[in-house]
């Protein structure tokens, strides 16, 4: 597999350049561009079609969470980890709700970044468990909608929870990538979400999967 293009998005230029260097050095993963805020962040986006965004939120002119959306709306397919030192309930739900497909607090060390970045761009949700914690928090006593979903539908979404591929999800239940495809679409219709990391935390909640799952 080719290394792993990486956007680096942060105001520090000291964050920025520990960042760089993790990409340069560890294997699978490489170093695509940098940007010190959110309209850095877009245009780099567009110019350099990076493979995954790592996005600091509390920065100056355009913040993190306003980016994520921004880039999303152009680039949906374009995975996001959002990669703070805040573990605040504004920051964690504005930033899944903007399309972020993973959320990691900087304390983490080098080789689980590596891990976080190869799981979200292979499309699984990957988020450390204090935002797993605060947003299960924050989203406390849903609506019980698990009900309108299929058998087959909740069995997709508890496997899409536990962070496996379409092609893993079909092998499991023998069925075709495109089946699966389709089985979550309608899942996330019927459940009003717009991201896999959004019906991770709705399959938590309901307790498909425990929490740990998510990282």
């Amino acid at each position: 597999m080719n290394a792993i293009r990486v956007l680096i998005v942060d105001d520090h230029a000291i964050v920025r350049q520990g960042l760089r260097t993790i990409m340069q050095v560890l294997p699978g993963l490489a170093y695509a561009g940098e940007a010190a805020n959110g309209h850095e962040a877009l245009a780099q986006a567009r110019t350099l079609r990076p493979d995954l965004v790592l996005m600091d939120l509390v920065m100056p002119e355009l913040d993190g969470v306003a980016a994520i959306a921004a880039i999303k709306a152009e680039q949906p397919d374009l995975p996001i980890i959002a990669l703070t030192t805040f573990a605040e309930h504004e920051h964690v739900l504005g930033a899944v709700q903007a399309g972020a497909n993973g959320y990691l607090l900087k304390d983490i060390d080098m080789h689980e970044l590596a891990r976080a970045i190869q799981h979200v761009y292979r499309g699984q949700p990957y988020l450390h468990p204090e935002a797993t914690r605060l947003l299960l928090q924050a989203t406390a006593n849903p609506e019980p909608q698990g009900e309108r979903l299929t058998g087959r539908e909740q069995e997709v979404l508890t496997h899409v929870a536990s962070g496996l591929t379409n092609r893993q999800i079909a092998e499991a239940l023998h069925i075709s990538e495109k089946t699966v495809s389709v089985h979550i679409s309608n899942l996330l219709g019927k459940l009003g979400l717009t991201s896999r990391t959004q019906a991770a935390l709705y399959a938590t909640r309901m307790g498909l999967v425990p929490p740990g799952e998510l990282g």
